[in-house]
């Protein structure tokens, strides 16, 4: 046995396989044993607490670039993004690329590596936005493989969708004859659309409408297309932050009959409903889709226990609360997201483990191991055992605290769970052997996160 350079003491260890108390040692950034008398020049007791594999955070919007302009953007680039991550036990960030008006696919995820190489403090990997699928768009599919890309990323809503749709399932189809997973935002375009136009008409187009501009429907028709392409092609599918029960139930067909088709939730959708909208700062709930009933939140949390759902992640896009309120914004013209790093394991832990009865086991699965398999990153990522990166998360689960908007390392100034009462909290946060944030501090940084080179995505059986 070489010599430790990290040696994490008398935790519970919790797996997506078992939970075992036993000490964790460290050596060059892996774990290298696990049980057995272990000692070493660092040592951290974990005593009475829970060790948990980093999380992976497969649905993050950061900007490698804050460009200071007048128009409102996210707010949170890899290193503060990387801050909040870390704070919340999340060890590696799955970020949404989107290319420039001159860049194609590849070109911007090459220009984005360079960037979150220099920002990052978290790992991390890419998934590249395609809004139309050219011939040459199609011809980088290889590219990206060969340089440890496993995704695409297909916004079904947008305007482009519709009118190219032979050349995204083509797109589906080469991406999973190349080693790469399709991810679909789905939402019908046309029945959006219609919606919206009812509404405006009735002139009912402030916010708190927002819900009925994007119905349950068009969640549902669109994950029926998405699902028809994974069946036609063969190829895997991503589906992101599944929001309704019509919707999971498209999914669950799908999967009872061996389609390829993977389905994500957020936090949104398991902690709020639309009624959130109706309150009088609720144009700050606004995501995409848009919060649903109390039905579609019993939903989501059973097929969080059933497996029906595969991961949740937290679709992070942050602004500040002034852009969220802007009065001018309506449901023809608003800023989606919200920012939810930090909160989204000890909230799962808090409202899932404690309330609901889900495993712990479970909740490694959904948080950390899943999404490196979809992904092509376990075993290096997403457990615990020797071989694997020490991405270890010290987590006191009877730690009281309230989620205070002002006090999250993100850049954004509120939080929608402002207020809220949670038990369990990370209390360290080791990344690849480095304790990059304890107590309450980063001690992480900007640079040293590193880009995950995937494996052929395993997939879930």
């Amino acid at each position: 046995m070489s010599e430790l350079d990290l040696v994490i003491k008398g935790g519970e260890i919790v797996t997506a396989k078992s939970i075992v108390k036993a000490d964790i040692g460290v050596a060059n950034g892996k774990v290298v044993q696990i049980g057995g008398e272990l000692t070493a020049g660092k040592e951290i007791s974990a005593e009475g607490k829970l060790v948990l594999p980093g999380g992976i955070d497969a649905h993050v919007h950061l900007n490698s670039q804050l460009a200071r302009t007048e128009k409102p953007a996210w707010v949170d680039d890899f290193t503060n993004g990387s801050r909040a991550a870390l704070a919340g036990g999340i060890t590696t960030l799955g970020n949404m690329t989107f290319a420039k008006s001159d860049e194609t696919p590849f070109s911007a995820f090459e220009r984005e590596r360079k960037a979150a190489a220099t920002q990052a403090i978290a790992d991390y990997f890419l998934h590249p936005v395609v809004m139309e699928p050219t011939p040459e768009v199609l011809a980088e599919i290889p590219k990206l493989f060969a340089n440890g890309c496993r995704s695409l990323k297909i916004f079904m809503p947008m305007p482009t969708f519709d009118p190219h749709v032979r050349q995204f399932l083509e797109l589906t189809r080469q991406a999973g004859e190349n080693g790469l997973i399709s991810i679909f935002h789905c939402e019908d375009f046309a029945i959006m659309q219609d919606a919206t136009a009812q509404l405006s008409f009735a002139g009912r187009t402030s916010l708190r409408y927002f819900s009925e501009s994007r119905p349950v429907l068009a969640e549902v028709v669109a994950t029926q297309r998405a699902v028809a392409f994974a069946e036609a092609t063969n190829s895997p599918i991503y589906i992101v932050h599944l929001s309704s029960k019509r919707a999971l139930a498209v999914c669950a067909e799908a999967k009872a009959r061996k389609v390829p088709v993977f389905v994500e939730t957020r936090p949104l959708y398991l902690h709020l409903t639309q009624e959130s909208l109706l309150e009088v700062e609720g144009a700050k709930y606004v995501g995409q889709p848009p919060l649903r009933e109390q039905s579609d939140v019993e939903a989501l949390w059973e097929g969080l226990q059933e497996g029906t759902i595969n991961t949740v992640c937290t679709d992070h896009a942050p602004w500040l609360l002034k852009d969220k309120l802007d009065i001018s914004l309506d449901i023809t013209n608003l800023r989606p997201g919200v920012e939810n790093l930090e909160t989204m394991l000890p909230m799962l832990y808090s409202e899932g483990v404690l309330k609901r009865g889900l495993s712990l086991q479970r909740l490694v699965e959904i948080t950390s191991t899943n999404a490196a398999k979809i992904f092509g990153l376990y075993p290096q990522k997403g457990t615990i055992e020797v071989g694997c990166d020490a991405d270890l998360v010290i987590f006191d689960q009877h730690l009281k605290h309230q989620v205070a908007g002002t006090s999250l390392k993100s850049n954004a100034d509120y939080s929608v769970y402002e207020g809220w009462e949670v038990t369990g909290k990370p209390i360290v946060t080791i990344r690849r052997g480095e304790v990059v944030y304890q107590d309450g501090t980063i001690i992480g940084k900007a640079g040293t996160g590193i880009f995950q080179v995937a494996g052929s995505p395993p997939l879930l059986k």
